[in-house]
């Protein structure tokens, strides 16, 4: 789907503050409340938006240690591994990745001891690799045309 420059527009506004009314993004917008309603409902049946999410901070819940962990799977791992990943609270995000490692996850940890807990649950399933984050350059950039 192609959209046009208002629905590019509407889409920056939900993803910097999806919680603000369609009256407030049709001022920003320049079109009335109701046609940023309809614009959005067909932008969801379309598939375009998926979710409305709440964004919550590990570090404010006691998880101290952001972590970018790769995994090089054992023959035979990988596909076991996609399954008991999701059931992994530590894990943020998960990605299978092309190169020489199968999987790349970011995870959050509370403290050192976590994090060498965690890793000895992975290494049965293959090698990993492991990043501590030290700050975020970019976090939650908003997609533009």
């Amino acid at each position: 789907m192609l959209l046009d420059a208002l629905n590019w527009k509407i889409l920056q506004c939900l993803q910097e503050n999806a919680r603000q009314t369609n009256t407030d993004i049709g001022r920003k917008v320049g079109i009335s409340s109701p046609a940023v309603s309809e614009r959005i409902r067909k932008m969801e049946d379309m598939g375009v938006i998926t979710a409305y999410t709440t964004k919550i901070s590990p570090f404010d819940l006691g998880y101290q240690l952001k972590a970018i962990i790769t995994l090089r799977a054992f023959m035979g791992k990988l596909k076991p591994f996609l399954q008991i990943v999701k059931t992994y609270d530590e894990v943020l995000n998960c990605y299978r990745i092309t190169g020489n490692e199968n999987i790349v996850m970011e995870v959050v940890l509370k403290n050192q001891k976590h994090l060498e807990a965690f890793i000895d649950q992975l290494i049965s399933y293959g090698e990993t690799k492991t990043q501590i984050v030290l700050s975020h350059v970019v976090e939650n950039k908003v997609l533009k045309k």
